[in-house]
């Protein structure tokens, strides 16, 4: 018969000797493993780096626009994962950012604005000092739940001039895409070919005095293999576009293609004149940081040997 007042006696000396040691050193090897981790992503000078950004409210930490720098902290360990690990973005010329008030102006690819949070994580991860990027999204990405609220939470702003030129005078970092939605979604046949721009970023920089910084984004083309637009849904979804990708209805294949992306940022350009001259003056500025930026591109294109590494 088995002295279960002996067995407890037992089971108690084996958890004082034993099994609690066991069960912290598993701990602290865990902690060890999450802090290797998250240096490994974030680098050692994440800490000091969240410390050298400007803190945007003094209660709640949350700026005009809604920019929660708590949330933000979150979703820069997720963008570090996708820029130091899954895409191992390699960045050119960064140093080309001025301090203070500046656009950044980049071709837009890759069905999903991953090219944009690449952008955003190179700024604070590998600039200095770091900075947070504020981008210009398009209206109708508040209509989608959870979608408008998570944007603004982590310092993205509808890009109306209103916006865009209270943060400039406030000396942010604003990140445009002309191309817009038809950009982030042009069809396989056309990768790697800018559609046309939009002028307000132009009439912006005119009229804020803004240095423009071009950047090129090589590598997310391929991500998703887009074969072409599908008006009728996109009507039906009321979005401005409805790519076809046939990776998507394949089970499990949701994720974006590990590309080897690449960054370059170019020379600061700066532009002189009348922000309310007529669309043909502004054109003719807008048609210079176009072709800076195709020609980044199509420098970057020569220069690669491989799209996965």
């Amino acid at each position: 018969m088995v002295d279960t007042a002996s067995a407890l006696e037992r089971l108690g000396h084996f958890a004082e000797t034993e099994a609690i040691p066991l069960a912290q050193l598993g701990l602290t090897r865990l902690r060890g493993a999450a802090d290797f981790a998250a240096t490994r992503l974030l680098g050692r000078d994440f800490e000091e780096r969240l410390r050298r950004v400007p803190v945007y409210a003094a209660e709640g930490r949350v700026d005009p626009f809604g920019l929660d720098l708590d949330t933000a902290k979150y979703a820069v360990a997720v963008a570090a994962f996708l820029h130091r690990i899954y895409f191992r973005t390699e960045v050119h010329g960064i140093a080309n950012v001025p301090p203070g008030r500046v656009l950044l102006i980049a071709n837009h690819s890759g069905q999903l604005p991953l090219d944009a949070t690449l952008i955003a994580a190179s700024m604070f991860l590998d600039a200095d000092p770091p900075r947070l990027i504020r981008s210009m999204v398009e209206k109708w990405t508040q209509t989608l739940p959870f979608v408008g609220t998570f944007f603004q939470r982590v310092g993205q702003v509808v890009g109306v001039p209103e916006n865009a030129r209270r943060l400039l005078g406030q000396g942010e970092a604003v990140m445009v895409f002309p191309e817009g939605a038809h950009g982030v979604s042009k069809p396989w046949r056309q990768r790697y070919r800018l559609v046309d721009f939009g002028l307000g970023f132009m009439r912006l920089a005119l009229e804020t005095r803004t240095p423009i910084v071009p950047v090129a984004v090589v590598g997310a083309e391929e991500q998703y293999v887009n074969l072409g637009n599908v008006e009728r849904l996109a009507k039906a979804f009321r979005m401005p576009v409805f790519p076809f990708v046939p990776q998507w209805l394949i089970p499990g294949a949701q994720l974006p293609l590990p590309t080897k992306v690449r960054l370059y940022y170019g020379p600061p350009l700066s532009f002189e004149g009348d922000p309310d001259d007529d669309d043909t003056a502004i054109e003719e500025k807008v048609l210079v940081v176009k072709r800076t930026i195709q020609d980044m591109v199509d420098r970057g294109l020569r220069e690669r040997r491989a799209i996965f590494w």
